[in-house]
Order: C-alpha cells, then sequence, then structure tokens
C-alpha cells in the first residue's frame, strides 16, 4: 500500500497591530534624542521597529520646548516682515495710481 503523505498547513494568525499612545509616542521621541542612542538601539529596547522611531521623529520632534520657541520667534518675525512689505505694496500701488492720473487741469490740445 501507498501511502500518500498529507501536509498538514498551520494556520498563522497575524500579530495584532499595536496601538502607541501619542504620550508614548512623544516621550520616547524625547528618549531618543536625550539619550544619544541609535535608532536600532533604542527600538530593540522599546520593541518598536526603526521605521516606526524615524515617523514619530518627524510628528513629534518639532513639539520640543526649545524648537517651538525658535518657531514662534520666527514666525513673528515673518509676520513682521510681512506687514512691512504690504505697507510697501501698499504706497507703490497708491504711487502708481498718482503717477496715471491724467491732471485734471490740462486742456486739450486739438481744440482751438
Amino acid at each position: 500500500m501507498n501511502k500518500a503523505k498529507v501536509k498538514t498547513t498551520e494556520i498563522v494568525q497575524p500579530k495584532p497591530r499595536r496601538k502607541y499612545d501619542p504620550v508614548f509616542k512623544e516621550e520616547t521621541v524625547a528618549l531618543w534624542r536625550k539619550s544619544g542612542k541609535t535608532a536600532q538601539q533604542l527600538s530593540a529596547e522599546l520593541g518598536i521597529s526603526e521605521s516606526r522611531l524615524f515617523e514619530w521623529k518627524k510628528l513629534y520632534e518639532p513639539l520640543d520646548p526649545a524648537s517651538k520657541s525658535q518657531q514662534e520667534k520666527e514666525l513673528a518675525a515673518l509676520r513682521r516682515e510681512n506687514a512691512i512689505l504690504r505697507e510697501q505694496r501698499d504706497i507703490l500701488k497708491k504711487t502708481l495710481g498718482i503717477i496715471s492720473e491724467i491732471p485734471r487741469n490740462v486742456s486739450n490740445e486739438s481744440t482751438p
């Protein structure tokens, strides 16, 4: 008798996706910056992927208080510059309007 080998397939359930709360993500990025560890070291310690660390860094690094205050200063400077440029533009528009006006007291040269 020839017995056929029956292959059993094992159904592998995918791991459930882990969800991390925003506080954890932000604290992880802060820890990474302060610790001086590489992404590989920190990801191994925390059990998360390196790519996930880099994604979180993009999201939460600008929220660092030092960079946030620097961004606020830069924003204020840009707003001041914008106000000055608008004022200059308005002055130029008015000047152009004045220059291009036809003077009222000029008589038509073709009439006697």
